[in-house]
C-alpha cells in the first residue's frame, strides 16, 4: 500500500465521501464522521449543499460566461456530477486539471474521471499550500493566456493562517487572466447561517481526523475575492446561490463567484 495513505487515522476526504454516501472510505473515517454529525447533525447536509453549489456554479461558468477551462484545486473522492462532467455536457471541448495531494484520491480520479473525447481531463499531485507548483503544472494543460475558473471548494479551510490562504489565492489569480473567475466554499460559525454547532464538531475533528480545519467569518471570506467582481448573489450560504428551486435550506457554508475584471 502506499505509504501516504493512512487507514489509521480519518481523511478529510474519505469521511466526506461517506456524508455523500459514497463506498470510498474506511471504518476509522465512517466513525468520525459520526462522531462529527452527532455534533453537528447538518453536517450531512453541508457536504449535499457544496456538492450542488459546484454543479450550479459550473453549469453557470459553462453555460452563460462561456468558460472552457477549469482548474478544481481539492478534487475530493469522485461522485455523481463532477466537475468535468457538468462542464463537458455543455461544452464537450472543456478541459479540466483536477489537483489533490491524496493518494487515494488520485487513484480514484485516475481511475473514474475520464474526458470526453473532445475535451481534456488532467491530474496534478500537488499541495495547495503550493499555489506555484499547481500553476506550473496546470499550464501544461490550459492555455493561461486564455480565462480559466479557479474552483477550491472547501479548501481553504484547511489553511489555518488566513494571510496564507489570501496568499495562495492571489497567486491563482495572478496568473490567470481577465475573464477568469474564482469559486469558493468555507465553513463558517456565524450564527445567522446555523454555524454555532460547527464549533465543537470543528474541535473533534481537529483532535481525531487529517487534515486540521478551521471556519472564517463573512468578512475573512469576503477578503479572498478582493479585486474581484463578485456575480450576484454575493456572498450567501452556498445552498442559496442561485438554487434551482429557491428555498434551499441554509447551511453553514458559504459559496460565491467572482469574476476577474
Amino acid at each position: 500500500m502506499n505509504d501516504r495513505i493512512r487507514t489509521d487515522i480519518a481523511h478529510n476526504a474519505r469521511v466526506w465521501n461517506y456524508w455523500l454516501g459514497g463506498k470510498d472510505n474506511y471504518p476509522v473515517d465512517r466513525a468520525v464522521g459520526d462522531q462529527v454529525t452527532g455534533f453537528y447533525p447538518s453536517i450531512g447536509e453541508v457536504a449535499r449543499a457544496d456538492r450542488a453549489f459546484l454543479g450550479r456554479a459550473v453549469t453557470h461558468l459553462a453555460a452563460e460566461a462561456g468558460m472552457r477551462q477549469f482548474l478544481d484545486i481539492g478534487t475530493g473522492l469522485p461522485t455523481a456530477d463532477n466537475t468535468h462532467e457538468v462542464a463537458q455536457r455543455i461544452a464537450p471541448d472543456a478541459r479540466i486539471v483536477y489537483v489533490d495531494n491524496d493518494p487515494i484520491v488520485l487513484t480514484h480520479a485516475r481511475a473514474l474521471l475520464t474526458s470526453v473525447p473532445e475535451g481534456v481531463t488532467e491530474y496534478v499531485d500537488a499541495d495547495a499550500h503550493d499555489p506555484e507548483r499547481i500553476v506550473a503544472a496546470a499550464a501544461g494543460t490550459l492555455d493561461l493566456s486564455r480565462p480559466v475558473a479557479v474552483l477550491m471548494l472547501g479548501i481553504l479551510n484547511f489553511v489555518q493562517d488566513t494571510d496564507e490562504a489570501r496568499s495562495i489565492v492571489r497567486t491563482l489569480m495572478t496568473a490567470v487572466p481577465s475573464g477568469s473567475h474564482l469559486v469558493l466554499t468555507h465553513p463558517t460559525l456565524e450564527p445567522e447561517l446555523g454555524g454555532e454547532g460547527n464549533k465543537a464538531a470543528m474541535a473533534f475533528w481537529n483532535e481525531n481526523a487529517t487534515p486540521p480545519i478551521t471556519a472564517r467569518s463573512r468578512e475573512e471570506f469576503a477578503s479572498f475575492f478582493d479585486g474581484l467582481d463578485l456575480l450576484e448573489p454575493g456572498i450567501v450560504s452556498c445552498s442559496r446561490w442561485r438554487p434551482s428551486d429557491g428555498e434551499s435550506q441554509v447551511v453553514a457554508q458559504f459559496g460565491a463567484v467572482g469574476r476577474k475584471p
